[in-house]
This record gives structure tokens, sequence and C-alpha cells, in this order.
């Protein structure tokens, strides 16, 4: 199916070494969906965590209320449900209990009529592992400035 992109984490791969990427579900509601349909979503400071009963949800995703909406529009930084298959978050439990690693939305698209997020496994990036990658995208850059 065709993947139309609705929004970004700008600090995912700015914040994280992604290892690997699960596509995932999410519960939303009516007028949540025409406020992502109008592109009023901001998943800056977003991150998601599984809680005690083995479930996965993403906090801090900010969708803004929608204009038309009355008293069925809800909290803008409320906690979502993620939709994954048991076995995929058996494997997610035990990367980020053994291993220390974190789960980090990186951007939310269509796929069909349902949203989807790409939702990554990643370790925290130190301040010299973020100036080598700065370095490396200043020579990739002056590289294809010379070709």
């Amino acid at each position: 199916m065709e993947k139309r992109m609705i929004a970004k984490n700008p600090t995912a791969y700015h914040n994280y070494e992604i290892l690997d990427k699960y596509e995932a579900g999410i519960v939303l509601y009516g007028t949540e969906i025409k406020s992502i349909r109008a592109g009023k979503v901001n998943m800056k400071d977003s991150y998601a965590s599984i809680d005690k009963h083995g479930e996965i949800f993403v906090y801090s995703m900010h969708i803004s209320p929608y204009d038309h909406g009355n008293i069925f529009n809800k909290d803008p930084l409320r906690v979502r449900k993620l939709l994954l298959n048991r076995s995929e978050i058996h494997k997610l439990i035990g990367m980020v209990n053994l291993k220390g690693l974190t789960l980090i939305p990186i951007d939310l698209y269509f796929s069909g009529n349902f949203v989807k997020m790409t939702l990554g496994v990643g370790r925290g990036k130190k301040l010299f592992d973020k100036r080598e990658d700065i370095k490396k995208r200043d020579v990739e850059r002056k590289l294809k400035e010379y070709k």
C-alpha cells in the first residue's frame, strides 16, 4: 500500500541510534483523525513505553483539537495505545528490559485509510556521537559539491 507521510519526529535520528524499526497501528478517535488529516500533529518530544500489562503506549504526541469539534475533542497530549502483534511486543519487551534500549516514535503516516506509526528501537547518542554525525554529513555535502 502507498504510504502518505503525515509527520516525522525531528529529534529521533539526532538523539538516537536506531537499531530496528517496527510498524504499529495507533488507537485514535474520530476528531483526532480529522486533525491528523489536516496535518496538526507534533511528535517532537514523544516517546513510547511498555506498561506492566505488556501493552505499548505513546506519550507526549500532540494532536491539536479539531477546529469544528465540540465535546468530542480529546486531550491533545493524551496517552495513545499502539497496536502490534504479540510476538513483536515480546521482542520489544526483551530488547528494552535486557539491553537498555529505548522505544522512539519515528514517523506517522497513512497506510490506506489507517494511521500507522514507525516505532524505532534505539540507543541514546552521546555528544561525541552527534558531533561525528555532523562531521560526516558535512563531508558528504562537500563531496557532492565537487562532483
